[in-house]
């Protein structure tokens, strides 16, 4: 406001305007300047680790995907009803591009969200409990509103990282929304929890309200490799 101030005040006084139509002006810049810091704030605490949006997304690369479906994720309507949403499918498929997408559409309409790769979140939570800080980082998760953890699969955890990765998720049940993404199919995630009855009882809680894609396709980064080289070869030489 007070950076506005002689700006407004001047443009005011050359139009001749109403002192509260003038006041009004700096009130909106105030408004709009809170907000878009606000937004910043919650994009910087949610820990992307690139932003992608989904206007570089392409759809076509992964045909099983229902573009709309995935695109009603950016609204914040399933978050506020404490739903899920899975993203399974290869390496490469474009699945932490959409989480990221979603993540931060979701950051410009109020929600607090949190970003981790589910190594990193299993990393923090061992060093946490081991620290003896354990339930304040769990309360803290616990006051996010969508967290988004990727690549689950990728990496296998200790039985320890495992069961404590379960109670974030145990907690989060009909209180706070989950985004995952796996390479995994449901099927296979016993490897992951070491254990066929802590991955079904997990299971059951994820998927009971929750939105499922499978983004099956080319990898992405296999397809663009692939057209480096063929680049390379039809580039004549000098």
């Amino acid at each position: 406001m007070l950076a506005e101030h002689d700006k407004l005040a001047r443009e005011a006084a050359d139009r001749d305007e109403p002192y509260d139509a003038y006041l009004l002006k700096l009130t909106e810049v105030e408004v709009a300047a809170r907000t878009a810091n606000a937004i910043a704030a919650r994009i910087r605490a949610a820990g992307f680790p690139v932003a992608k949006e989904f206007d570089t997304f392409d759809f076509t690369a992964v045909p099983t995907v229902p573009k709309q479906k995935v695109l009603e994720l950016t609204r914040r309507d399933w978050v506020g009803q404490r739903y899920n949403a899975c993203l399974i499918g290869g390496s490469g498929t474009g699945k932490t591009h959409a989480a990221t997408a979603v993540g931060l559409a979701l950051c410009r309409q109020g929600v607090r969200v949190k970003f981790a790769t589910a190594a990193g979140l299993v990393t923090d939570l061992e060093a946490a409990q081991q620290q003896h800080r354990l339930d304040r980082l769990l309360a803290a998760l616990e006051r996010i509103d969508l967290l988004i953890v990727d690549e689950l699969g990728y990496l296998s955890f200790s039985r320890g990282g495992a069961e404590l990765l379960f109670q974030v998720f145990a907690d989060r049940y009909e209180r706070g929304s989950v985004l995952i993404t796996s390479n995994l199919p449901f099927g296979e995630w016993g490897t992951i929890f070491q254990g066929e009855r802590m991955t079904a009882a997990l299971l059951d809680r994820l998927t009971h309200r929750c939105h499922i894609f499978e983004m099956n396709g080319e990898s992405y980064r296999f397809r663009e490799s692939m057209k480096s080289k063929a680049d390379k070869a039809t580039k004549p030489k000098k």
